[in-house]
Formats: C-alpha cells, sequence, structure tokens
C-alpha cells in the first residue's frame, strides 16, 4: 500500500523574513543602498562614480594618457621653435612664453624649459618637420573625442568621420593655443601690479577664470549634443578648478621634492611625474564631463546592488546598448524582466 504524499509546503515569507536569510554584509551593503538613493547629494555623486565605472573611464584615461605621453615632447619641440619665431629675436618674450606654455605641466614643466632647445634647420624645412610633429599629435585629440562619445554614449553609426575629427582636432590645438596668450596676458598683469597678495590672488583668479573659459569650450565642442551653455558649466566648473588645484599640487611637488633629488632620481621623476600628470588630469576631464552627463540625462539615483533595478539605471543600459549600433539600418532595443524592477 502506498503511503499518501505529504504536501509541499508554500513559501509565505515576508520580505522583512527573505532579508534575514541575506547574508550580513550584503545587508549592511543595501542599507548603505538605500541612504544613498534617498539623499540627492549623494544619489548624484554615486551617479556619477558610477557611470565612469561603467564607460570603462580608467581605462579611457589610461588611453589619453599614454597618446598624451608620445604627443607631449614633440608639442614642446613645437612650442620652443614657435615661440623663437614668433618673438624675433627678443629672448625675453620667448621665454616669458615657453614659461607659460611649459608651467601648464608643472611636474616636467621647469625641466623640460631648460633642456628642450628649438628645432634648427631651414624655414622650409622646419615648417615640413612641425607638420608632423603637430600631425603625430593629432591622436591624442582622436582619443579625447572617442572618450566623450564613450561618455555620451554616442551610437557608432552616429559618430563624425575621420577628417570632422581631424578638424576638430586642430580647433582643440587653437584653443590650447589661445589658452596659452591668455596665461601670458595674466601674467604680465601679475608683474604691472607687482609681487604682492594682490597680484598673487588675481593671477590665481584670472588664471582659474581662463581654464574654466578652456574648459567650457573644449566640452562645448566635443559634447556631441545640442546642449545650452549652462548644461555644461558644472562640470567645466569642476574641471577648470580642479586643473588649477591640480597645477598647484605640482608646484608644490616640485618646489620641496625634485630640488633635493638626485640626478637618476631627476630624471626618472620627469616621465614617472609626466605620466601620473597626464593620467590624473585625463581622469578629471572625464569626471568633470560625466558630470554634465549625469546631470543632463538624470541617470540617477542608481543602485549598488541588483536586483532591483532603478529607472536610471534601465535607462542607462539602454543607452549603452544602443551605443553598438554600427549600421543605419540597425536597431538596438532593450527589454526587462520582472526581477530588474524597482
Amino acid at each position: 500500500m502506498t503511503a499518501p504524499m505529504t504536501p509541499v509546503a508554500q513559501t509565505t515569507d515576508t520580505p522583512a523574513e527573505q532579508a534575514k536569510r541575506v547574508n550580513p554584509a550584503e545587508r549592511v551593503v543595501r542599507r548603505v543602498d538605500r541612504f544613498q538613493q534617498r539623499h540627492p547629494p549623494t544619489a548624484f555623486a554615486f551617479g556619477v562614480f558610477k557611470k565612469f565605472g561603467d564607460d570603462r573611464g580608467s581605462q579611457l584615461g589610461g588611453l589619453i594618457a599614454f597618446y598624451g605621453l608620445l604627443a607631449f615632447f614633440p608639442l614642446t619641440l613645437v612650442i620652443v621653435t614657435v615661440t623663437g619665431f614668433l618673438s624675433h629675436g627678443n629672448a625675453h618674450l620667448a621665454q616669458q612664453i615657453r614659461d607659460s606654455a611649459l608651467n601648464q605641466f608643472p611636474v616636467v614643466g621647469p625641466d623640460l624649459n631648460n633642456t628642450v632647445k628649438p628645432l634648427p634647420g631651414s624655414g622650409f624645412g622646419l615648417a615640413v618637420g612641425l607638420v608632423g610633429l603637430v600631425w603625430g599629435a593629432l591622436g591624442v585629440t582622436q582619443t579625447v573625442q572617442y572618450a566623450f562619445a564613450e561618455v555620451w554614449h554616442v551610437p557608432h553609426k552616429s559618430r563624425p568621420s575621420f577628417f570632422v575629427r581631424v578638424f576638430r582636432g586642430l580647433a582643440l590645438f587653437g584653443l590650447l593655443g589661445a589658452g596659452v596668450v591668455a596665461t601670458v596676458v595674466l601674467a604680465s598683469l601679475g608683474a604691472l601690479i607687482g609681487h604682492s597678495l594682490l597680484a598673487g590672488a588675481a593671477g590665481l583668479v584670472g588664471a582659474a577664470a581662463v581654464a574654466v573659459a578652456m574648459t567650457l569650450a573644449v566640452f562645448r565642442m566635443l559634447s556631441p549634443r545640442t546642449l545650452r551653455l549652462t548644461d555644461l558649466l558644472p562640470g567645466a566648473l569642476v574641471g577648470g578648478i580642479g586643473w588649477q588645484i591640480l597645477e598647484s599640487i605640482g608646484v608644490h611637488l616640485v618646489q620641496h621634492q625634485a630640488r633635493h633629488a638626485s640626478q637618476l632620481y631627476g630624471t626618472l621623476g620627469v616621465v614617472l611625474g609626466l605620466i601620473s600628470f597626464l593620467l590624473i588630469g585625463s581622469q578629471l576631464m572625464l569626471y568633470a564631463a560625466e558630470i554634465n552627463a549625469v546631470r543632463v540625462d538624470r541617470l540617477w539615483p542608481r543602485s549598488i546592488v541588483q536586483p532591483p533595478l532603478t529607472e536610471a539605471d534601465r535607462a542607462l543600459l539602454r543607452s549603452m546598448a544602443r551605443q553598438e549600433e554600427r549600421r543605419p539600418e540597425e536597431r538596438v532595443s532593450v527589454d526587462f524582466d520582472g526581477r530588474g524592477s524597482s
């Protein structure tokens, strides 16, 4: 005789009882997650941080730093040589322009300013050499444009052509040149005021204003959408002021550490300092761009652990999927099941 089967008990645990089965570490993380989502400042900050990771910001920053390292020394030769031509034998003016340009890289600028010499040769040969150097340095602008397309999740089929990217790269160099000129003007005005607290404060405020204006112009040029300047201003403020702080830290390190280094340490320090400076600077600008993208597209609050997904999580995942469209006739769509609902 077959024994009757015992019916299987149905699970009727409440959410609180289910939460008790979660390991203690996850309970702590979920508690932190609920806190950061309920408060707009922390939700926005975490949204920027997480989007930076989703966009592979560390890898993009490293790529920009790598091409920046390859482009830096040729561009230094260009700056030194061109300033020699423009100064028409005025050594003081040429030195002032070189100081202003190379001091934008305070970790290595003082050393390069004393060692890099102008390119010799005929005018035609020099022109050909300079064109080649600038063309090679355009690689960094190509990488920066690629990084901005990733930040704004531009579909591959909608990204600009090679010649448009080259034109934008040349325009970017023009902006940097304008920034150098503005820096020289500010330095001259500071010299007229004199060496005082007022002159130092005026120079610092003026340099920060130039950095913010240049960052805003770069963001306006490289951001793929038609955006208002007010949409780009928060990131420009963070990027410009952050760059000035980074320069100040670099000057501090040079003044208090490099002077005591040995010749071997100083040579290695120039290379390592340049790599570190470019890496930190590139990631700073990418974070500034992420601030604008998160704010414009309202990509917060984001969840630390899933499920559930927030609406911002789902919007970002849809955008990242559509980014992979490579043909005009290609369409990518994304669906979520009930487990991803918030």
